[in-house]
């Protein structure tokens, strides 16, 4: 009899993700138009300009994915070299300026959605990566170190990249006179909550629990209960946006078919570019795989974060980190098939 190997399956949340955030969207709309009670209720709960519903919604977000990840992994991997140039190239080097380069062509006459997308590409994924890496056959102690060294570099970067690509580097390009003016302490302190407390929380989960129930029931038992409450968050906060901001979705088709123009260019260039380029590096193909793939997807729970902490929930900015995950999922389930498909032909150049 033979043995056979099951390919990881993508759940239902996860499959349907892109139906999901369209149903978040036309839920928020319908309460905004038919119980605008409601609307005034969650705006008056609030602290500052700090809405409390959302920001407790994109911290849960945050949360499961940063305890997934296990960092003492990352001095294993590190020891290659090749692959960790590769994936830190891609990630904070092509990545940021490969966006910003697609957001100045497609959106610089509309600077809102144009920062909305730069935060999205400073913004490296640690959370749906796992999904893609599992089943499309990349190797998973990679993608888990990976994952644990783009959030670190995340914590102690992001603020400083989102503000150089936000403020410093447009005006080089003659935008400046469109740019709303943020400092980079604002993005800081928005990382710090929203990344931040995350972060403490996830670390000390799988400390305080491996040590507890072991590293068996912590990654079977735990991380799989915990696990739907991202996307859950994510379709919570996308259902409280839009019924915070109903009076203006009669814009919202072309809008997201400017957005997603850019979005959809970069996912697919930063894919192919980084496994055709592991390729002739001779990486082997779970590793490039899992590198393709980590400098694919985008965090866009902290850009979204990050979006309505600095310019507002009503903001162009916090708009189109809403669509990045819309147009990610199903540009990402069809490489992560196509990529499938060349597993048996994949030859390193030097393999």
């Amino acid at each position: 009899m033979q043995n056979q190997t099951t390919q990881p399956q993508l759940g239902v949340l996860d499959r349907y993700l892109t139906l999901w955030i369209v149903a978040a969207m036309i839920v928020g709309i319908g309460i905004a138009v038919n119980f605008p009670q409601v609307v005034e209720l969650n705006q008056s709960l609030s602290v500052g300009s700090t809405n409390i519903v959302l920001a407790l919604c994109l911290i849960a977000m945050m949360y499961p994915p940063l305890a997934k990840v296990n960092y003492r992994l990352l001095g294993k991997v590190a020891r290659d070299k090749q692959a960790i140039a590769l994936s830190l190239t891609m990630n904070w080097l092509v990545g940021p300026i490969l966006m910003f380069t697609l957001a100045l062509i497609f959106l610089g006459d509309h600077p809102g959605y144009m920062t909305g997308i730069i935060l999205i590409g400073l913004a490296r994924c640690i959370a749906m990566v796992l999904v893609w890496n599992d089943i499309g056959g990349g190797n998973r102690e990679y993608a888990a170190a990976l994952v644990a060294l783009n959030s670190i570099f995340q914590i102690f970067t992001y603020s400083f990249m989102a503000w150089l690509f936000i403020t410093v580097l447009p005006p080089v390009f003659g935008y400046q006179s469109m740019l709303v003016d943020i400092t980079m302490l604002q993005i800081t302190k928005s990382v710090l909550i929203y990344l931040g407390i995350p972060f403490i929380a996830g670390f000390l989960s799988r400390e305080l629990l491996v040590r507890l129930k072991g590293e068996n029931w912590y990654n079977n038992v735990f991380i799989v209960r915990i696990s739907p409450i991202t996307l859950i968050a994510l379709l919570a906060t996308i259902v409280v946006m839009f019924s915070l901001k109903g009076e203006v979705i009669i814009q919202l088709p072309m809008d997201v078919v400017r957005i997603a123009i850019p979005l959809a260019l970069y996912f697919l260039l930063m894919f192919f570019c980084s496994f055709l380029i592991g390729k002739k590096m001779g990486i082997a193909y779970d590793k490039n795989a899992s590198i393709a793939y980590t400098a694919t997807g985008n965090n866009f729970e902290l850009a979204i974060a990050v979006s309505i902490a600095v310019f507002g929930i009503n903001s162009d900015q916090a708009f189109a980190g809403i669509i990045g995950p819309l147009i990610e999922v199903p540009v990402l389930i069809a490489l992560v098939n196509l990529v499938l498909r060349m597993k048996n032909n994949y030859r390193p150049a030097n393999g």
